[in-house]
């Protein structure tokens, strides 16, 4: 039960402040609440207030110094076939002598 409205809270952080998978993970890694960021979401006549997105951010980079990567898990085959790809890249390499202009 506690699972699910957490989730759902979540879900609806994530809507409302219009965050992506990785601004979430960003959030939980500072142990924030979704109702901590649906408080913080900028009213119309608070021109000088960041976005929820970019306070995340911000805060990210200073708590940790650094940015979140999300780096995908590659298949083999994914792998391999882009090791051919810049094999066939690195054979079409043109002198700048040959070009015409």
């Amino acid at each position: 039960m506690a699972t699910k409205k957490n989730s759902q809270a979540w879900e609806g952080a994530k809507t409302r402040c219009r965050l992506n998978e990785t601004d979430i993970q960003m959030t939980k890694e500072l142990r924030m609440t979704p109702k901590s960021l649906i408080k913080n979401i900028p009213v119309p006549n608070q021109k000088r207030k960041a976005t929820v997105k970019v306070w995340i951010r911000n805060l990210y980079g200073e708590m940790f110094g650094r940015g979140l990567t999300v780096n995908p898990a590659l298949s083999k085959a994914l792998r391999k076939s882009m090791k051919q790809e810049d094999a066939i890249v690195s054979k079409r390499w043109v002198d700048e002598e040959d070009l015409p202009f």
